[in-house]
């Protein structure tokens, strides 16, 4: 999952913090500098986290641990003064290489994010959706001079094949399942010598694989719960109000786009097996149990704070939770992110 707030920063700000966390965490900071005409600066941070929720525990929660990112010292040092002006987050696809699906259709192709292409390691997708949309592109002007229709544009895969995407995924295929497999340390140190020998050219006679996410988290009765500090509204800041600047909006009359296939099974199953794990990896607050210490809980979805991360649809533990398309349009309007 990937979170982002966007702020604006006081023109004296210190530049170079760039952190890695605990459990395969990522937190990048990126400054923009806009000079307007009267030559003044005026700055604006983009902070953000990629979190991996694969091994996460139902007690992790993913607004929280962005908290951390952002009262961590050398950042709420640069943040200090500034004004939060924005929010977004959304589930990412990092399987890479060999997650990779079939990329053509009829009539359609994947292409970017949607294909998986993202290099991880890099936290870097934009070079590589461009270079597949060019070539996808170039495939689609093929079958129009063809007079073509009806069919595949299967010069796209072919490109792709002998394109320098593939090349650079699969240097880096090894380290997502390495990391999850033998932890940061070890994990991290296996992945950097894979990358450099297929970097030089020695191909790594393996590939490994990943495992589905909604199948990996620990029971509730195996970890300790996290005991996350209150955000301040200075530094750090809850779910509801993030949410708000997203300017996210659903019509409050149209179905709930938020589905489950058995309603009784986030109460009797995920509950006291996980301590229900949405109400804590959802980043918007959309999933929450009332009445729990009346003896009475119920699931309540509020859809409404829905920011469209997907993280839900992927993350439950028995894909009990179906994300479709709402009405209108409807979802969060993301500015300057």
């Amino acid at each position: 999952m990937a979170q982002r707030r966007l702020g604006e920063m006081k023109p004296d700000f210190e530049f170079g913090w760039r952190p890695a966390g605990l459990g395969f965490l990522a937190a990048f900071l990126l400054l923009l500098v806009l000079l307007l005409p009267q030559a003044e600066a005026n700055a604006s941070a983009r902070l953000g986290e990629f979190l991996d929720r694969v091994k996460a525990s139902d007690i992790d929660s993913a607004a929280d641990s962005f908290g951390e990112v952002e009262g961590n010292p050398p950042a709420a040092k640069l943040l200090k003064g500034g004004k939060r002006v924005s929010y977004g987050a959304r589930a990412i696809s990092d399987g890479g290489f060999q997650s990779i699906p079939k990329l053509v259709f009829p009539g359609g192709a994947l292409i970017g994010d949607t294909a998986g292409f993202l290099n991880v390691p890099r936290i870097k997708g934009t070079h590589t959706a461009m270079k597949s949309g060019m070539m996808a592109a170039e495939a689609a002007v093929d079958a129009i001079l063809s007079q073509r229709e009806l069919d595949e544009l299967t010069a796209y895969p072919a490109a792709f094949e002998q394109s320098w995407v593939k090349k650079e995924l699969s240097v880096v295929r090894n380290v997502v399942p390495l990391v999850k497999k033998f932890g940061d340390f070890m994990g991290s140190g296996l992945a950097g010598i894979t990358m450099w020998l297929e970097h030089l050219g020695i191909k790594v006679p393996f590939t490994m694989h990943h495992h589905p996410d909604n199948e990996t988290l620990w029971r509730k009765d195996l970890v300790a719960k996290i005991d996350y500090p209150k955000p301040d509204g200075v530094l750090t800041f809850d779910r509801l109000s993030s949410v708000f600047l997203s300017n996210t909006n659903h019509e409050e009359n149209q179905p709930v786009h938020l589905t489950l296939k058995d309603p009784s099974i986030p109460v009797d199953y995920d509950l006291p097996m996980f301590d229900e794990p949405a109400q804590r990896y959802c980043p918007a607050g959309v999933y929450e149990i009332v009445g729990q210490e009346e003896g009475n809980p119920r699931f309540v979805i509020n859809a409404q704070n829905c920011v469209h991360c997907k993280t839900c649809d992927i993350k439950d533990p028995t894909q009990n939770i179906t994300w479709v398309v709402p009405e209108g349009g409807g979802g969060p309007n993301y500015p300057n992110m």
